[in-house]
């Protein structure tokens, strides 16, 4: 069952195209009531489920992003799927070695891991 959530979900549009098109859309956009905004929310704030276990998230999302699973994962780098299971549930510390490692398979910078 889907739970509401505290704060409305917002989408982002991003248009590239001739400056008198995207006039154009910003001028219909006004007329069906959307607003231009400049801000921005700090993801914390939009997913608070990942709150203490960061580097977990961002392991688990560059291996989707790979599509990889936990085991080729595993194979890959020589961790064994275990320890990948809990690096991505915050029960394991990743460390310096293992952010290496993984980040070589996972294309990425093995800082943003950590």
């Amino acid at each position: 069952m889907l739970e509401r959530t505290k704060k409305p979900r917002t989408e982002v549009a991003r248009f590239i195209g001739p400056a008198k098109k995207l006039q154009e859309l910003r001028a219909y956009a006004a007329k069906i009531g959307l607003q231009e905004s400049d801000e921005s929310i700090p993801w914390r704030d939009v997913f608070p489920e990942f709150q203490g276990n960061e580097a977990g998230a961002t392991l688990s999302g560059y291996r989707h992003r790979e599509g990889m699973t936990q085991m080729q994962l595993a194979e890959a780098t020589g961790i064994p799927q275990r320890h990948i299971s809990e690096m991505e549930n915050g029960k394991r510390i990743i460390g310096v070695v293992n952010a290496k490692r993984l980040a070589v398979v996972l294309h990425c910078d093995h800082r943003r891991l950590l």
